[in-house]
């Protein structure tokens, strides 16, 4: 139920606007709900609980208003006392009016006499529908529901988003600036089919902004895209979204940022919501400060004029010289200051002479009265003005004219012909600015509705075009550039470049605010931001390649802060950053259908004839200097862009690269050779050659959204393999006739956002970007072209075989990166990874260049000969095993069959030195029977000495010389037989050796055997 101060009600109380409206949010809050059909049945409840006071009046103690419907249609109109118990005599319930009834638009229905009245001056009505157009304060009836991540690692902090919600702010209410998924929310019962409109304002592509309803059995009712998702606007522009709908609703305006750097997410506007198909409107709604209605029956109301105001409801505008258009109060202007005036170059006389003119900003706030107060300064030195632009001429007139078609200029000289041979150069180049061009217009845009559409956005400077003062600080200054289409020039319309034209600007920002400029472009209804840059920049050049012929739209925008200025009561603080402003020196468009020549450049004629006509070079050919013929480029060249004048218009590719068959591009056919002193490696990388992906992270926001970045690799190329794609699967859903934001290229990257803990019925994808347009080569070195390797931000060390590094560009330029981005993807041999840069949380330090290590057995180099070596096993059961073992390759020569040879039993070397052993073994055997033998000989004597010498009972004295009986037979026999042998030899050493021992030695050893 809305509550609103109603004209001629006592001041300082209010009273129920009533409509048939009642709260019912999923899950349900707690909200005040009467069932009017319950008091009808049961009076007892309207009866006073003390004591009796006074009788009920109409003013002020009791109201009408409707039971609900029944089964039959019909209701009854029953009195609702405001303060039950302070007076009496309220009257009977009564039929009330069919529940189909309504009053039209610009009435309200009197519930007394149950008829339509026209409203009074100073009020509106909407007959069956309500507006919001006032946010000073969230209406009632609005709830802002804030979503906790649950996917963050803070899972039990559930305060993380408690402080996120949408902010009324005048004339709009803006959402959460954070990452916080916030619902502003209203439940509304429709009697009749009706419908809800609004007007949003949605710029930033990383805020995800839906619309949906859901009954009152918490079903959502709308579920295609087109429906539920917002399409981007512009910045300064406003889109308008409308759905039919009917019975009870629950409204859902919900926004979730992502806030992945640091920068933080624009929030999405809201202003002028409307709910058409409300049963009646019991009371007209009074005007707003600042708007008025003169006459009965309005149905809207009207702003005030400049230099009036009004309060609300408001019938008429009361004078004030210092307001501004829709002023609901009369302020004081303050004294003039330097900020109230700007310059500007007037436009050149008839004698080609302009000055510096000094101008009050409009709408004029200040007074040159006041003490203190400036003067605008004096004109300046009417000077020579400056001249054309090329392309066009003034001949001797103030006003500069376009060459005629076939002509060129230079901006200083007449138009003249182009040579034979030659063709114009369109296109446009915008250097001088002291009118500003046709096809270029400024404006200016409010997003609080203040009016500055008379105010000129951007102010021309002479050598630069620059912003404008605009109304307030954050207002946006728009400056814009239609472009009708592109056309290539005649010699190379033939190629299949993707490039159709470009745009390139030199501009400059002096901030001291929260300054931005926005670079957009629109097409085909879509309007995109190609680039914004914040705060204080230098003098800089952008460029941005067109690669589709289409009507198109080139906008900037300037803001020098986006906060809001509407509770600023002093108009001076309104202005407070004046001083800030983005300058374009110059803005170049090439390749525009309708431009202008500056130049003519060669072509490619049929003959070497006078009047010869220029035709189209093929695709891979550029035009010969000499003959002004077409030539094929030689092998691995390419042509850069369509410049193809010239033999070095043809590029070399860089190393481990080959052209394509229109020499295009350059790309990779996934074979690779290196020379080393010792041996050649060769790569065949095809294994790799299919699309690949890398998912980083998780990483987390401030407020605990988690994210990660997904990298598509596509190694190769599109010659022979697929591109990697990276799509953007939320801001296209909007529109069910548009193709989804691809982004193609060797490397691309795009940001993923789970669907858990957001609502989202799966994972979003968003921000896609191409980090590698165009593929510089291979090799083994760490650096190629400018771009730098650095294996030593991965952990893994390299192996003995050398790595290779594929090494890419995109050139598409950024804010942080003026010469675009660079990409090195760096194969090891090793077992298949693929991995980012550990030191750096995204694979980029700096993010202008990605690294990449990619660890696969396919990255080692092919196999040869010399990468195996032979084993050969022991001899089972007479056969021989052998086995090959290679060592860091892949591919390439294919494995030796494993073989078996018989082998035998006993080989030639075993013979002998089974002989060998087998001979040391017997001789070892008949020494050892030879000792054997003398020691029992001695023993024997040894033996017979110890009895002689018991008998005796002494030793003897000496041995006897004489042979006993029977010794010398056998000492005969023993030489008289023994043949010189080798063993007799031995024999005859051993025992001259022990014939020389004395016999004390002798009988020692003895005894020692002995014992």
């Amino acid at each position: 139920m809305l509550v609103s101060r109603v004209a001629g009600h006592p001041a300082g109380r209010t009273r129920p606007l009533r409509l048939r409206i009642t709260a019912h949010i999923c899950p349900a809050p707690n909200h005040l709900h009467i069932n009017h059909t319950h008091l009808f049945h049961n009076p007892s409840l309207l009866k006073p609980t003390g004591p009796r006071r006074h009788r009920c009046t109409l003013m002020g103690d009791y109201y009408f208003e409707y039971t609900e419907c029944d089964s039959t249609g019909s209701r009854w109109r029953v009195a609702i006392p405001q303060r039950p118990g302070e007076c009496t005599g309220l009257p009977d319930p009564v039929q009330g009016t069919e529940c189909t009834f309504s009053c039209a638009a610009g009435q309200f229905l009197e519930m007394t006499a149950q008829e339509c009245r026209p409203c009074a001056a100073g009020s509106y009505s909407l007959g069956s529908g309500i507006r919001f157009d006032e946010w000073d304060d969230i209406p009632p009836g609005f709830s802002s529901l804030a979503t906790y991540l649950d996917n963050s690692p803070h899972e039990q902090d559930g305060s993380a988003c408690n402080g996120s919600s949408w902010t009324a702010q005048g004339s709009y209410v803006e959402s959460n600036r954070d990452e916080c998924s916030v619902a502003l929310v209203y439940a509304v019962h429709l009697k009749k089919q009706g419908f809800v409109s609004f007007d949003y304002q949605y710029v930033d592509n990383n805020v995800f902004f839906e619309f949906f309803i859901q009954n009152d059995q918490c079903q959502e009712m709308e579920k295609t895209g087109d429906k539920k998702w917002m399409k981007l606007t512009g910045n300064g522009e406003w889109g308008n979204h409308k759905v039919l709908q009917s019975s009870t609703n629950v409204l859902y305006w919900r926004t979730t940022g992502v806030a992945v750097g640091a920068k933080v997410v624009k929030p999405v506007l809201l202003k002028n919501i409307q709910i058409e198909g409300v049963a009646y409107m019991s009371e007209c709604l009074p005007c707003k400060p600042g708007m008025f209605s003169n006459a009965p029956g309005s149905s809207s109301c009207e702003p005030c004029p400049r230099n009036t105001y009004s309060g609300r409801g408001a019938s008429s505008c009361t004078p004030c010289n210092t307001s501004m258009e829709g002023a609901s109060t009369c302020k004081t202007r303050p004294a003039c200051s330097q900020k109230d005036y700007f310059q500007i170059h007037s436009v050149c006389d008839e004698e080609g002479k302009t000055q510096i003119l000094y101008k009050w900003i409009e709408p004029k706030i200040c007074l040159e009265e006041s003490p203190g107060a400036v003067a605008l300064p004096p004109s300046g030195k009417r000077e020579p003005c400056p001249p054309c632009n090329p392309g066009f001429y003034n001949n001797n007139t103030p006003t500069c004219l376009p060459c005629p078609q076939g002509t060129y200029s230079d901006g200083l000289k007449e138009c003249q012909p182009c040579p034979a041979g030659t063709e114009p150069a369109l296109g446009y180049e915008y250097m001088w600015w002291n009118v500003l061009p046709a096809n270029m217009k400024s404006s200016c845009f409010n997003v609080a509705n203040t009016k500055c559409d008379d105010m000129n956005g951007w102010e021309v400077a002479g050598d630069h075009i620059r912003s404008g003062a605009g109304g307030s600080d954050n207002d946006y200054l728009i400056l814009n550039l239609k472009v009708p289409g592109f056309r290539l020039p005649t010699s190379v319309s033939g190629t299949s470049g993707t490039e159709v034209g470009r745009i390139t600007f030199v501009f400059e920002t002096i901030c001291s605010a929260d300054c931005e400029l926005y670079f957009m472009m629109v097409g085909m209804s879509i309007t995109s931001v190609v680039e914004s840059w914040e705060g204080r920049r230098e003098k800089q050049s952008y460029m941005h390649i067109m690669t589709k012929n289409a009507s198109v739209s080139y906008t900037w925008a300037f803001q020098r802060t986006n906060q809001h200025t509407f509770q600023i009561a002093s108009l001076s603080q309104v202005r407070r950053y004046v001083n800030d402003m983005a300058k374009i020196y110059s803005i170049t468009v090439m390749n525009a259908v309708d431009g202008r020549a500056a130049a003519c450049h060669p072509c490619a004629v049929e003959s070497q004839g006078p009047g010869s006509a220029c035709v189209p070079c093929p695709a891979g050919h550029y035009i010969d200097e000499k003959s002004s013929r077409c030539q094929e480029c030689p092998p691995n060249t390419f042509l850069s862009g369509h410049h193809i004048y010239g033999r070095a218009a043809c590029q070399h590719c860089g190393p481990g690269s080959h052209s394509d068959q229109e020499h295009r591009l350059c790309f990779s056919d996934c074979l690779f050779t290196h020379a080393e002193p010792n041996q050649t490696l060769q790569y065949d990388f095809s294994p790799l050659g299919s699309i690949g992906s890398i998912m980083n992270g998780p990483s987390f926001t401030s407020k605990g959204t988690k994210y990660y970045h997904l990298f598509n690799i596509s190694l190769c190329g599109q010659e022979g393999h697929g591109p990697a794609v990276c799509t953007d699967n939320v801001t296209d859903l909007s529109d069910k006739d548009a193709t989804a934001t691809v982004v193609e290229a060797f490397i691309c990257q795009s940001t993923i956002i789970p669907s858990e803990g957001r609502g989202f019925k799966a994972a979003l994808s968003s921000q896609p970007i191409s980090l590698a347009d165009s593929f510089l080569g291979a090799t083994v070195e760490k650096s190629l072209s400018g771009v730098i390797a650095r294996p030593e931000l991965f952990r893994n060390p390299p192996t003995s075989v050398p790595d290779v590094s594929f090494f890419y560009r995109s050139l598409q330029a950024t804010a942080s990166c003026e010469k675009g981005r660079n990409t090195v993807v760096t194969l090891r041999c090793n077992p298949e990874q693929v991995s980012s840069c550990r030191e750096c949380p995204a694979g980029t330090c700096d993010g202008c260049t990605f690294y990449f290590l990619w660890e696969s057995s396919s990255a080692c180099p092919l196999c040869t000969e010399a990468d195996y070596h032979h084993v050969e096993g022991v001899c089972r059961a007479g056969v021989q095993c052998g086995w090959v073992y290679p060592r860091l390759c892949s591919g390439g020569l294919s494995l030796p069959v494993k073989r078996s040879v018989p082998c035998e039993a006993f080989g030639l070397w075993l013979k002998v030195g089974t002989s060998l052993g087998a001979f040391c073994a017997i001789l070892l055997l008949s020494l050892t029977y030879y000792f054997w033998k003398k020691n029992k000989k001695l023993e024997f004597k040894y033996s017979k000495l110890v009895i002689s010498a018991n008998k005796e009972a002494e030793l003897p004295a000496a041995d006897s010389c004489a042979i006993m009986e029977g010794e010398g037979e056998e000492m005969e026999d023993e030489v008289l037989y023994t043949k010189p042998s080798l063993l007799a030899k031995l024999k005859a050493i051993a025992k001259k050796v022990y014939e020389n021992v004395p016999f004390s030695t002798n009988l020692s050893i003895l005894m020692l055997m002995h014992v």
